[in-house]
């Protein structure tokens, strides 16, 4: 034997950043029916009626709320589809993304 065979052998581990997530943010508008926007947040963000009111209400409290998190491509299709969405049916609901802190 050599004396290789008898050195410890150590392991290099490779840490990998996990991606900056990114809030998907509902911007309130004075237009836009209260029941559509409940409408395209459980279409879209697969929220339950409850869910989905007190997330416009607050939107609506307080001008922004923010609907859910997602890794960024996510957070973005996420936004344009509802944001489109309300487009289809001429309101103008905004969905906005913002990375998290």
């Amino acid at each position: 034997m050599s004396d290789a065979d008898f050195r410890p052998r150590t392991k290099t581990e490779i840490k990998t950043q996990r991606p900056r997530l990114h809030k998907v943010i509902l911007v309130n508008d004075d237009y836009t029916p209260r029941e559509f926007v409940v409408m395209v947040l459980k279409a879209e963000f697969r929220m339950n009626e409850s869910q989905a009111y007190r997330v416009m209400l607050t939107a609506h409290q307080r001008g922004v709320c923010v609907v859910a998190v997602f890794a960024r491509d996510i957070a973005e299709t996420k936004a344009t589809r509802a944001t489109e969405m309300a487009r289809s049916q001429g309101y103008p609901l905004l969905f906005t993304t913002e990375p998290e802190e």
